[in-house]
This record gives structure tokens, sequence and C-alpha cells, in this order.
């Protein structure tokens, strides 16, 4: 395995556990040194990956990292879900208004020559995902000003990585019913059921 490959792990590791890493060192840790784990995420993306939604990502990470080492505060540590969320509905809203939405670059990946309705197709689970993560970034959000810090952890460490299994999961069945429905209308004879 390639350090890339190891280190592309290992941060997305600690990103799907970074709530339950705040949440267990509220009371034993100062925040200021939590910034430190939040900005070194961020150049770790950063260097792994240096498109231009990683660079609004690390701006997030950085302004979110300096607010806490400042402060030495949990709060800004605690909006991080927020602003991942935020930059990904910025993503997905760029690309529909310039095109290939980011679920046709996607979709693309497998399938180089997509049909017409297929793209029509990954411009609506584009505005699908694009409502999905300002609804999960408002509950972020929400949990971070509002709710305890259990609240906050159990949301964004673990509802909230629920509710994008679910919306990919479904995703996943719509679009093999409406390939299975293609497959039947081209060649009703190929269909196999059951």
């Amino acid at each position: 395995m390639s350090k890339e490959r190891l280190a592309g792990i290992v941060l997305a590791a600690v990103t799907v556990a970074y709530p339950l890493l705040v949440y267990l060192g509220l009371g034993h840790f100062e925040p200021r040194w939590f910034a430190a784990i939040l900005l070194l995420m961020g150049l770790v993306r950063l260097v792994l990956k240096p498109a231009a939604e990683n660079w609004a990502l690390v701006g997030a990470a950085l302004l979110l990292a300096t607010l806490t080492w400042l402060s030495n505060a949990w709060l800004p540590l605690k909006l991080y879900p927020v602003g991942v969320n935020l930059c990904l509905a910025v993503l997905f809203a760029i690309s529909l208004v310039y095109p290939p939405t980011v679920v046709e670059r996607i979709a693309r990946l497998r399938e180089p020559e997509l049909p017409a309705d297929g793209v029509a197709y990954t411009r609506t689970v584009t505005k699908v995902w694009l409502a999905f993560f300002l609804v999960n970034g408002s509950m972020a959000l929400a949990t971070a000003l509002w709710a305890s810090d259990a609240v906050w952890t159990l949301y964004n460490g673990l509802i909230a990585y629920g509710l994008m299994g679910l919306l990919g999961g479904a995703e996943w069945l719509v679009r093999r019913r409406l390939r299975r429905n293609q497959l039947a209308a081209a060649a009703p004879e190929l269909v196999v059921h059951g």
C-alpha cells in the first residue's frame, strides 16, 4: 500500500471519528490542542488532493482552527461539520450552474458515454444531495449552538453518516430500477424478472 493511500485512509478515519474525538476531549484537553488536529486534517487533505474544493475545506478548517486557538473554546471545533456541509453544498450548487454536475462527473467514471437521460438524472441527484447538505448543515449548526455535547456527537458522529448512507442506498435502488425499466423498454425479451 502506498503512503498516499495509507494517509488517505487515516484521514478518512479521523474525519469520520472527528465528532467522537472532540467529545472524548471535552474536559480532558484544552480546545486549542484540537485545533492542531483540525489544521493537520486540512493540510493532509490538501497534500493528498490539491483540488479547488479541498482549498475551500482547508480554508474553513484553518479559520475554525485559528478561532479555536485564539478563543480556546469548543464551539469553533463543533462548527467543522457545518463547514464541511456548506463547502459540499456550494460545490454541488456551482456544478448545477456550471455543468457537468458533481454526480455526472462521478457517473462518467463508470459510463463515459452517458446518455442524455442519464445526464438529466444526475442533475436531479445533484439537486437532492444539495438539499441534503443544506439540511444536514443546518442540523449540524443547530446541534453545535443549542444541543448538549452528547447530542452534537450523536448527530454529527452517527446520525448524519447514517442519513448519508440511507440517501446513497435509496439513490442506488432508484438507479437500478430505472436501468431495469430502460432495459425492459429497449429489449423486453432480455429482462429477467425475479
